[in-house]
């Protein structure tokens, strides 16, 4: 056929609570929902695809990505988005369990970056997999405690029990896609963050 190569978005929730940080793609799979677990069943059948029709899949494990453009009142927002979102609507900031909890929080430039260096790389990924993060971690107490120093009273927090099947921690190993396709960190966190602050035209006062 035509289609030279699959480039498949994945997601880091194929891990489960990995026990090794920073984890690697060698870590054993442990899919805890029903996103996570057909995010890993399609890995498997792009190996499967290869093998059968020699269709090129690449699948990457995007780890919590957020930027501009991503709203904040859905489930599936991240907390960065929904936390913008709450500022900007004069509504609660919710925050589950004891806030401890950390993410590695991938802005959505390495992300477009990532997705590029797979498109274009020479060779055939066969469906291999390659985490895309940052290979760091913040917790949602420091970024609420930015939030706070910016916007003062606008932020109102409340306080949520933990969520079941939380994972507590994550945080990527990214030697492999560095060494392999070039891959390197377009713009950590806390710029990130700027960029995201200024696109909900949130205000300082």
């Amino acid at each position: 056929g035509n289609v030279r190569r699959v480039v498949f978005a994945s997601s880091s929730s194929v891990y489960g609570g990995a026990d090794q940080l920073p984890t690697a793609e060698t870590s054993p799979k442990n899919p805890k929902s029903p996103y996570a677990w057909q995010k890993s069943a399609i890995e498997d059948y792009a190996k499967m695809c290869w093998e059968l029709y020699k269709l090129d899949v690449v699948c990457l494990r995007y780890f919590n990505v957020f930027g501009p453009g991503q709203y904040g009142n859905s489930p599936y927002s991240t907390a960065v988005s929904a936390w913008c979102h709450a500022i900007k609507n004069d509504l609660e900031c919710r925050s589950d369990g004891d806030g401890e909890q950390s993410r590695d929080m991938c802005y959505i430039d390495n992300v477009v970056y990532a997705n590029i260096r797979a498109a274009n790389y020479f060779e055939s990924f066969k469906g291999e997999c390659y985490n895309v993060a940052c290979g760091d971690r913040v917790t949602n107490n420091e970024i609420l405690q930015y939030l706070k120093n910016k916007f003062g009273k606008k932020v109102k927090v409340r306080n949520a029990p933990e969520r079941a099947g939380d994972v507590k921690h994550t945080q990527a190993d990214i030697t492999k896609i560095h060494r392999q396709i070039g891959y390197s960190v377009q713009k950590r966190f806390w710029k990130g963050l700027e960029e995201t602050i200024k696109w909900w035209g949130l205000d300082e006062s």
